[in-house]
């Protein structure tokens, strides 16, 4: 099944790297964005905002760390997979930050945009994002060949 797997994230992960669009997994993070926006709340703008940015993060981030001292290599490869799909999906809506084309939960402020205006960047949202993306295409690309290589090791 792991063969299976891994094999399977090979064309996700391109697809991510080349062609990402949002999709049916960044639904299902916008629940972890949300979260992070209302468990951050309490603590003043700045981690409000960007607690939906950490929250989207936390999850993966979290899972992964937890797979990892249970010493499951390949589970925390997956969970390292998932938070560069999250951050995929970050740059997206960074990029997104001075446009503001994208549809926002409930029409509210635009996390980047608000904080990318108050360092004065908004103007380099699209380069941010730009960067963003080639790192985080990078982390799922060498995730599925991680993966790759731990599927088909030969047990010793």
């Amino acid at each position: 099944m792991k063969k299976l797997v891994a094999i399977l994230l090979v064309p996700y992960a391109l697809w991510l790297s080349f062609a990402y669009q949002y999709h049916f997994i960044d639904g299902a993070n916008l629940l972890f964005h949300e979260a992070g926006h209302v468990i951050l709340s309490p603590f003043g703008n700045w981690l409000q905002f960007l607690g939906g940015t950490l929250g989207q993060l936390a999850f993966p981030v979290g899972t992964a760390w937890y797979f990892r001292r249970q010493q499951k290599p390949f589970e925390t490869g997956i969970c390292v997979f998932w938070a560069g799909e999250n951050l995929l999906n970050i740059a997206h809506y960074m990029a997104d930050a001075k446009a503001q084309v994208l549809p926002l939960v409930g029409g509210g402020i635009h996390d980047w945009g608000w904080m990318l205006g108050r360092f004065g960047w908004l103007n380099a949202a699209e380069r941010l994002g730009g960067l963003l993306h080639f790192l985080a295409a990078l982390l799922v690309l060498a995730c599925s060949g991680y993966l790759l290589k731990l599927s088909f090791r030969k047990e010793e």
